[in-house]
């Protein structure tokens, strides 16, 4: 690659200072807010579900007159690993959400920004923080069988 096609690719990416550019940054942040907000939703279903499928089971198999299971841990297994997903979810989501902050608050966007001082943390993530103690909690509980 010569020279000035590097000097040329590199005015593409050039950063202008403008309302729309602004507004542009402002509308990006939101959306990677509510990107983190799904992902919050999806594990909270997804460690919710894996814990009540083995609340439900255990239920079930202590019910007279209802037959044995064929595979008797078949349930706890599939809550094990739902519950697992819902909290694996978090973690990675947790990490894109830095990422891309942290991306966005970089020097070459800061004067778009519209903010002089250190980024502002969002309560998305001690939401993340929390569900990942009680999907650990409710991980720790099923599998040692505390409830």
């Amino acid at each position: 690659m010569t020279d000035s096609a590097v000097t040329a690719g590199a005015g593409r990416f050039e950063v202008r200072v403008t309302s729309d550019s602004h507004f542009g940054w402002v509308r990006t942040r939101l959306s990677l807010e509510r990107t983190m907000m799904s992902w919050l939703r999806t594990a909270t279903a997804l460690i919710g579900f894996g814990f009540a499928i083995v609340q439900y089971f255990n239920r079930l198999a202590e019910t007279p007159g209802t037959r044995a299971a064929y595979v008797p841990n078949a349930p706890k297994l599939l809550g094990l690993a739902l519950i697992f997903c819902g909290v694996a979810s978090l973690l990675i989501s947790i990490w894109q959400y830095r990422w891309t902050t942290r991306y966005l608050w970089g020097a070459p966007f800061r004067p778009i920004a519209g903010m002089t001082g250190e980024q502002r943390q969002s309560p998305v993530l001690a939401v993340a923080v929390l569900l990942i103690i009680v999907g650990v909690a409710a991980f720790l509980a099923v599998l040692l069988r505390l409830t």
